[in-house]
């Protein structure tokens, strides 16, 4: 094995390495979601501002993550992301102590904002360190890293912050308002030792990133990079709005995140609307992402060399839409089995889309990478809207809003990721 491909091997276990860490932070939100509606006395449509917070981050710090890097370089990107995202984890003792929604909401926007810089660093990172053709099957192993450690995050925080649950509920129904006060409080305050932890880790992490041989890699003038072997004509344009198939691909993005979140941080609360106790149904985000690492799985064995990236776009697509059906015409254990069933459809699709929508951008690979990264915001908008339907129907019901966004996604597989790309696929 040569030098320059024992770097790239040790780079991609780095990045994995980064993957696991903010996959794990990231899925604690589906374990916040009804931690923080007990302890803060929210509605539904209250509670998904908690994925608000957290993925609008993506949007508005995209292109300043950008900016940011091409002054720093990827390495002391990811360290800076590690320690913004430690400040955030800090902010949540103060919310603990003070019991105030708003903070905890300010804690994760600032985790999210150091994410997002990590993120505009490792995805391209680990889609140009190789083949574009292969490029869905090294995200997906980044996928497994992530999602790994998004079952093991419930598994954590959810004996520790909502143990005995339910009897909690009932016990606070009857209490006034001023009974609950002491209780609430105490509830809040579990989440402080677990919070300086991930705050020590992160720290610690980006010391590591400051000693690592952590190469750098520009998407631009990297000569080995398929994505700029191949003849395009992006010398010729000026602006990235010059590419279709990119904006259309930043909007399936924002949709594929949206079903992702929704499939998961709504899962405890659903299996507690269907009878189940929410003892039991704090694991439930688990169960999905465990569905999600089965449907990884599936496509670095059969990505390249069975299906295509965009067959397996489709297949998942319309996966999606049989298994939201079937939820919501279904009740109990099996409609909650559904969903969490939707973590495989979900799988394959950001592997996908990220090869699509950047083949052949070239110099704006970058500035493309961004923008897709803006599209993560569909975790921010979907939820919400997700949770003021709840508030209006019921939780099941509220899964109709899947429906249109895992549509937009079979469309681009279909026809959306050629728009305005000469070549055919």
């Amino acid at each position: 094995m040569s030098d320059k491909q024992s770097s790239k091997n040790n780079s991609v276990i780095i990045i994995g390495a980064l993957f696991f860490i903010f996959g794990f932070v990231t899925w604690l939100n589906g374990t916040l979601i009804p931690y923080l509606q007990i302890a803060c006395e929210l509605t539904n449509k209250e509670a998904y501002f908690i994925t608000f917070a957290f993925y609008i981050a993506y949007f508005v710090m995209a292109i300043p993550s950008s900016y940011i890097l091409q002054k720093t370089g990827f390495k002391n990107g990811m360290m800076a992301g590690l320690i913004v995202m430690a400040v955030g984890a800090l902010i949540f003792i103060p919310a603990a102590i003070t019991r105030t929604y708003s903070v905890f909401l300010i804690g994760l926007f600032v985790i999210a904002t150091g994410l997002t810089l990590l993120q505009t660093a490792a995805n391209p990172y680990v889609t140009i360190v190789g083949p574009i053709e292969s490029a869905a099957k090294r995200i997906s192993i980044m996928g497994i890293c992530n999602k790994v450690a998004g079952i093991l995050s419930p598994v954590i925080l959810a004996p520790i912050v909502l143990n005995k649950a339910d009897e909690l509920k009932k016990t606070l129904a009857g209490m006034t308002a001023t009974e609950r006060i002491p209780v609430l409080d105490d509830l809040s305050s579990k989440v402080i030792v677990p919070y300086i932890v991930i705050t020590i880790v992160l720290l610690s992490l980006a010391l590591w990133i400051r000693f690592s041989g952590l190469p750098e890699i520009d998407a631009v003038e990297n000569a080995e990079s398929d994505f700029n072997k191949i003849a395009d004509t992006s010398n010729q344009k000026t602006s990235i709005f010059q590419f279709p198939y990119l904006i259309l691909g930043g909007l399936a993005i924002f949709f594929c995140v949206a079903v992702e979140v929704i499939a998961a941080d709504t899962m405890a609360n659903y299996g507690n609307f269907q009878g189940i106790k929410l003892d039991d149904a704090k694991y439930f985000p688990a169960y999905t992402l465990t569905a999600m690492v089965i449907g990884y799985l599936i496509g670095i064995a059969t990505i390249p060399k069975y299906l295509s990236q965009r067959t397996a776009l489709k297949l998942t697509a319309i996966i999606g839409i049989l298994f939201t059906m079937a939820a919501l015409f279904s009740s109990g254990y099996v409609s909650v089995l559904f969903i969490a069933l939707l973590g495989l459809a979900n799988s394959l699709m950001w592997p996908a889309i990220w090869p699509l929508a950047l083949n052949k951008l070239g110099k704006f690979t970058k500035t493309g990478s961004s923008l897709l990264i803006m599209g993560i915001a569909g975790g921010a908008v979907m939820p919400v809207i997700y949770g003021s339907v709840a508030d209006i129907s019921n939780l099941q019901m509220a899964y109709w809003v899947l429906v249109p966004c895992y549509i937009y996604i079979l469309y681009y597989a279909l026809s959306g990721y050629k728009m305005g790309l000469n070549t055919q696929q």
